[in-house]
């Protein structure tokens, strides 16, 4: 493992003590496993697929999108730095998907600067909220893809909305994750993010929010990036 120190010790204890967890539909990771086939579909339709592509996975956690990527026919590698989750993630691919994805334990910023300019797709998705620095995770990200690849980022908006919604009714009212998993001052506005990707030389393509309704389930809405959003840009050539 590869030791960073644009990492929250206690986000990794967090992560780390809920790895088993990560495969059950109906335990902590619900609203992953919900949010997943969206996620995907936003990724897929951006990239025309991702069919032979290589694809970094930056804080893959116990590999729920990895999976998904890899089994539309994508060449995975999933970084991350709870261990715990990683061999989940190892164990799950191997036993129970016969997938071979490359999972390994190191921090983002040192893996990109092994591997410059590697990969066609990165992803980055409900991560950045949990770190000290994330605009070195998107620095880290864009070092990574190569020139005219796509790079994905999806996280919590910050205001009085995405407090109501993502912490009071997410941890404590609907109970849909532990109480704790968040933390509203480490939400970032778009405005913000934009700035982290505009200095990493990121060219914006699209943004859109991602919702919920009794009705309808989860939802993408592009008029509406209140609370979760995920936006998707692209690297100069």
């Amino acid at each position: 493992m590869t030791l960073s120190s644009n990492v929250d010790p206690a986000e990794i204890e967090k992560f780390s003590a809920l790895a088993s967890r990560w495969w059950d539909p109906e335990g902590e990771f619900k609203p992953l496993h919900k949010i997943n086939p969206l996620r995907v579909g936003y990724i897929q339709q951006h990239c025309d697929g991702v069919f032979d592509l290589e694809v970094l996975d930056i804080g893959c956690g116990g590999g729920l999108l990895s999976e998904a990527l890899a089994q539309a026919g994508a060449r995975v590698t999933g970084i991350d730095l709870a261990e715990q989750s990683l061999q989940v993630a190892r164990l799950h691919a191997r036993e129970e998907s016969n997938l071979d994805i490359d999972y390994q334990c190191i921090a983002a910023e040192d893996f990109a600067a092994q591997h410059p300019e590697q990969y066609d797709v990165v992803t980055c998705l409900e991560m950045l909220e949990h770190v000290p620095d994330p605009s070195a995770i998107v620095a880290a990200a864009a070092q990574a893809l190569k020139p005219g690849g796509k790079i994905f980022f999806s996280t919590l908006n910050r205001n009085m909305k995405s407090w109501l919604l993502g912490i009071v009714a997410a941890e404590y009212v609907l109970r849909w994750v532990p109480q704790g998993t968040h933390q509203h001052k480490k939400f970032i506005q778009p405005a913000e993010l934009l700035r982290m990707t505009d200095e990493a030389g990121l060219n914006p393509l699209h943004m859109t929010g991602m919702h919920y309704s009794p009705l309808r389930g989860f939802y993408l809405d592009d008029r509406n990036v209140d609370v979760n959003y995920i936006v998707v840009l692209e690297k100069p050539c």
